[in-house]
């Protein structure tokens, strides 16, 4: 990913063509006066839109169901909390 630096004036003169650069990945710090006030850049996929990406490209399968919920592997001793062991281990 490239950084490109331009003026307000410039941006406001040429817009298209530095929102087709962000849209190929690209940032540009957009500069008032030399100082950075902002940055455009491209919108980064949601989770979602990026897992069918990878199914589409076959590098993922999925069935769509849930994952269990995952289970604690610990038991307490008899009659004591987990609370109550991390408690007595602090002391």
């Amino acid at each position: 990913m490239t950084s490109t630096s331009i003026g307000v004036r410039e941006l406001k003169a040429r817009l298209s063509s530095y929102v087709q650069e962000a849209k190929s990945g690209n940032v540009v710090v957009i500069t008032e006066r030399g100082q950075p006030v902002a940055r455009l850049m491209p919108i980064r996929p949601t989770i979602e839109q990026r897992l069918d990406e990878l199914i589409e490209a076959g590098l993922l399968e999925w069935s769509g169901q849930r994952l269990p919920p995952v289970t604690s592997e610990s038991t307490p001793r008899d009659g004591e909390s987990l609370a109550d062991l991390l408690l007595e281990d602090r002391e």
